[in-house]
């Protein structure tokens, strides 16, 4: 049986006014057959779709979401481009709309309030209006119809029935004057508050989109570091500038001081410094040598080189970085889901309470019963925007994954971002994460009145060609010190599980533990022994050199602490998370770093199912865990963790599995993490309040609920004016997350 391989796309949507046409067009593609999950989100206008391609093709989505009155952007190549065009395209439509309305409400808001009594002011009133309504206004009626036809309703059906029934009755009222007052009501007109709601409405929706562009700059940024053009050496020798697009595996390209890196690549010659901060976060620019690796986006500085392309396209970590930012920023927190539920029903249930409030003023009587009526109903339908309530989650997200972004920290969903803040358990594993993952000699004693000159080039020549994970850094420790040879004619003997011999100029020489030493009756001096012994309580891995009686110098290998992960357990603690270490390493290593890192507790001798396990234990106990490793061998505690943490130098594995990215494989991205976490989440609740309690408060007052005790009715121009306020006002504070600091 053939396995269903699903395809999972993100692609701009077009037409979204408000949280209830996200929520319709998620509900619809939804249940198109094929469609394996689909997700809108509002405040980024993209569709995030997964789907089984031998029951659906992408064009029949875009049908049928074309066929609700909305469209999407299938041209995967330029999508954002086309995107950011459509985007552009509609901020010059509405803010066209907007001032076109603007200068022809301002003349008839100033009739309506202080000249009503000139000759024909209700007939110069209905010609400014008409053109506001039915022209500048005209995508909230087209909107409006679109949605009827599918037996639904949005934002635009509210501005439509609202400002509508105030132009009709208005019109009513001024071409058979005598006909409504026969029957005794008023004859005020309202068409300067149908003309000023739509201006409102207009300028917030100019407003809300100019402020929602700004909540994806992170990405905007990403993709803008992005090369388009490359130099390639051809076999020949001669260089030749093609399209980013064109390069392949195995080619060899140049880059010059101030150019990007166009793909991700090893350095085959030359040298220079390369600024890698949009992936790390670190400010100095990083040597770059032969046989080093480089990334597309990072900035070229000095010297001049040449590289071989090993991922291109898609495969570069530039790319993956920005696929990882655009999927987190359209995906959605837990809370949304309640939001997505409300939005969908908000109208209809604001169409049912406007008519029922219109219902019961006339039911009411009174000498203004049919005013009082109209009003309620055009201001209820007016001051009820469920656009506030669709935005409080998703632009929180969207700033804050971005935010995230700009520090180098990778967020994958919106879910991981929303929980980060509940961490109360924090495993890290040790090498690659606590540590550098990079042994180096931190101690060599030499025999006193031993040749340090000639020993040292034996013991450089013989760690030179030991295959032994230990001979780098002794090799890399000489190197430093200036002790280096040409090649010398040796012959090595691998003694399994204690070292090496080496026979140069008919002499033997050994390099290995200590029981290759007590093995061979070679002789230890007392300063060299007491120094083994003193850096073996360190947890430090000691090594012995010597002839074929003598040890002649001996040498402590050990890894080293990352310089932030000291402050950053420090950090974590005064956050009261407690800190764990999980480490295949043995106990007395375990202690030792876990004591020098200000660690809580440790699991030494740890497999992948043993780091598993703790993970399990903790959340038995009821924490919030978060994991944090490098390896493959994590990858399984990554996975169970509540959110699992990848530091960006490890394996492909682990940045799979994990919900989040610490690209410089710093340790204190994470309390920043958690504090990025606990602002965003704030904002949220901050957003979801005030929506709510807009619409709590302001349906009922306009509505009338405040008239028989004050006397006082909601102008629907100021409910228009509200409604556009409160939108950009959750837009706004959202983007106050990008200048608060971590």
């Amino acid at each position: 049986m053939a396995t269903v391989k699903y395809i999972s796309k993100t692609y701009p949507v077009t037409g979204l006014s408000c949280a209830s046409c996200a929520a319709r067009t998620e509900s619809f593609v939804k249940d198109l057959p094929g469609i394996v999950s689909a997700s809108v989100n509002f405040a980024d206008a993209s569709l995030r779709v997964e789907f089984d391609p031998e029951d659906i093709t992408v064009q029949d989505i875009r049908k049928g979401v074309r066929s609700i009155g909305y469209d999407i952007i299938t041209e995967e190549a330029d999508s954002q481009n086309l995107k950011e065009k459509a985007h552009q395209d509609f901020l010059i439509k509405t803010r066209r709309n907007f001032t076109g309305a603007a200068l022809l409400s301002a003349p008839l808001f100033v009739i309506a309030m202080f000249f009503m009594n000139i000759p024909y002011a209700n007939f110069i009133m209905m010609a400014l209006a008409t053109p506001v309504v039915f022209w500048f206004g005209r995508q909230f009626f087209t909107g409006a119809a679109k949605q009827l036809k599918h037996k639904s309703a949005n934002m635009d059906t509210l501005v439509a029935l609202s400002t509508g029934i105030a132009y009709i009755y208005s019109s009513v009222v001024t071409v058979f004057p005598d006909l409504v007052r026969q029957r005794g009501i008023s004859d005020h007109v309202y068409f300067e508050a149908s003309a000023v709601i739509i201006s409102f409405i207009l300028l917030g929706r100019f407003l809300e989109e100019k402020a929602k562009a700004n909540t994806s700059s992170a990405l905007k940024k990403l993709i803008g570091l992005q090369t388009k053009t490359v130099t390639i050496i051809r076999s020949d020798g001669s260089q030749e500038n093609i399209p980013v697009t064109e390069v392949n595996r195995g080619d060899i390209l140049l880059v010059k001081p101030g150019n990007r890196v166009p793909v991700d690549g090893t350095l085959v010659s030359g040298r220079s410094f390369v600024d890698e901060s949009m992936l790390t976060g670190e400010p100095l620019a990083v040597e770059k040598a032969e046989h080093d690796r480089v990334f597309a986006g990072t900035i070229n500085q000095k010297g001049t080189f040449h590289f071989r392309a090993e991922k291109v396209g898609d495969e570069t970590l530039l790319s993956q970085i920005i696929k990882m930012v655009r999927e987190a920023q359209g995906s959605k927190a837990p809370v949304q889901q309640l939001v997505d539920k409300v939005a969908a029903v908000f109208v209809p249930v604001v169409i049912a309470v406007a008519l029922l409030s219109g219902i019961a003023w006339m039911l009411a009587g009174g000498e203004n019963a049919l005013t009082h009526s109209l009003l309620a109903v055009v201001t209820v339908l007016i001051i009820a925007c469920p656009c506030a309530l669709g935005l409080a989650t998703p632009t929180a997200i969207m700033t804050g994954i971005g935010k995230g972004a700009d520090h180098g920290i990778l967020i994958r969903d919106a879910e991981s971002l929303e929980t980060a803040h509940r961490i109360n358990a924090l495993v890290l594993d040790k090498t690659g994460t606590i540590t550098l993952g990079e042994p180096a000699v931190k101690d060599l004693l030499w025999k006193q009145n031993t040749a340090e000159d000639v020993y040292g080039r034996i013991l450089y020549s013989i760690q030179k060609n030991n295959d032994h994970p230990l001979a780098e850094p002794l090799v890399e420790f000489l190197e430093n010190n200036g002790i280096m040879s040409n090649s010398v004619p040796l012959s090595l003997n691998v003694i399994t599980g204690r070292g090496i011999s080496a026979v140069i100029d008919g002499s033997t020489y050994y390099v290995g533990n200590r029981s290759l030493m007590t093995e061979k009756g070679i002789s230890v001096d007392e300063e060299i022994q007491e120094a083994s012994s003193r850096w073996e309580d360190d947890a430090k891995t000691v090594s012995f050199f010597s002839d074929w009686e003598q040890v002649l110098c001996a040498f402590a290998v050990s890894d080293r602490i990352r310089e932030s992960s000291a402050e950053a357990i420090r950090q974590l603690h005064q956050m009261g998370i407690e800190v764990h270490m999980v480490t295949g390493d043995n106990r007395h290593a375990a202690a030792v770093m876990a004591a020098e890192a200000g660690i809580d507790s440790y699991l030494a001798e740890a497999l992948p199912q043993d780091k598993d396990d703790f993970i399990l234990r903790l959340q038995e106990q009821g924490k919030v865990t978060a994991m944090a490793g490098d390896g493959i061998n994590d990858s399984q505690a990554l996975a169970r963790s509540d959110v699992s943490i990848a530091m960006g130098k490890g394996s492909d594995i682990a940045m799979d599995v994990a919900k989040m990215t610490i690209v410089s494989s710093d340790l204190s991205r994470i309390p920043q993490a958690i504090r990025l976490s606990k602002q965003t989440v704030r904002t949220i609740k901050q957003n979801l309040f005030w929506a709510f309690i807009y619409n709590v408060i302001g349906i009922p007052i306009a509505a009338g609920i405040l008239y028989p005790f004050t006397g006082f009715l909601l102008n629907p121009m100021i409910a228009g004016a509200a409604m556009a306020l409160s939108s950009v006002s959750v837009v706004t504070n959202s983007l106050r997350i990008r200048r608060r600091p971590l």
